[in-house]
């Protein structure tokens, strides 16, 4: 237990340093038929920058990740791409690939909120400064664990800067475990807040007709993370736990 507050207060260290941006999410929903793929790394300082303009547009996409010394989805990134550089984005949607935080960024809000890309998700020097410290506050590197390779991807609902969905996207990045990141945003004043202290009065309702009002109505619960693993029929909340259960399932013995 002290190891994971341990963890998790790091993980608040990571998301102040980026000004908790990746917190709110767009009250539009502009998610098209197909997912878009992400070639990610949870600790690249370019790759924070995307998921978080992801958080924000409220657009849900698939993860291939790639951690330092990973091979189960390099080899596709280079076939693809040509080279093994982070981010990498594709969308089915329009045929468009793009490398690199600001190429993505820049296609992401032209293509689905047709507007620039706000200057605090732009790859500047003081992003991209900002963007370092906070993968140095986390005091490692993300490296690729042996693992089972699962038939058929997870999915993790979260939001960029949630100090709690955090060590569960790098342990499924170190994992190499592909998964479906279904962003859920903060999206008005009555969602700020953990799932039991939210700041409102009464009954929390979330706005009608989103991601997080379905979840309330499947779940009885808007909380994230929440993992998804199809291939064991496992649904669950709570960090610490899902941890347990990624490691118990997934990784190789050392």
């Amino acid at each position: 237990m002290k190891n994971h507050l341990l963890n998790i207060a790091s993980s608040v260290v990571t998301s102040t340093l980026r000004g908790w941006h990746g917190s709110a999410g767009s009250k539009q929903v502009a998610q098209p038929p197909q997912l878009p793929q992400l070639f990610d790394r949870e600790d690249d300082p370019e790759c924070r920058l995307v998921r978080e303009a992801l958080t924000e547009l409220n657009l849900d996409v698939m993860i291939y990740p790639c951690p330092l010394s990973g091979s189960r989805f390099t080899r596709k990134l280079t076939e693809l791409s040509g080279d093994k550089r982070l981010p990498f984005l594709i969308d089915p949607n329009t045929g468009e690939q793009h490398s690199g935080a600001q190429n993505i960024n820049d296609y992401l809000f032209r293509q689905y909120r047709q507007k620039a890309a706000p200057r605090y998700l732009q790859a500047g020097d003081l992003n991209l400064l900002t963007s370092k410290l906070a993968s140095a506050s986390r005091g490692r590197r993300i490296l690729a664990q042996p693992s089972v390779n699962p038939e058929q991807p997870l999915t993790l609902y979260s939001f960029e800067s949630s100090p709690y969905s955090r060590p569960v996207r790098e342990k499924l990045c170190e994992l190499e475990l592909p998964y479906i990141l279904v962003n859920l945003g903060k999206q008005q004043l009555a969602d700020v807040g953990p799932a039991k202290q939210r700041l409102h009065l009464g009954e929390y309702k979330p706005l009608p007709n989103t991601k997080r009002s379905r979840m309330l109505a499947e779940k009885g619960w808007v909380q994230v993370p929440f993992l998804m693993d199809p291939n064991h029929g496992v649904e669950m909340f709570e960090s610490k736990d899902i941890l347990a259960y990624l490691e118990r399932t997934y990784e190789f013995p050392g």
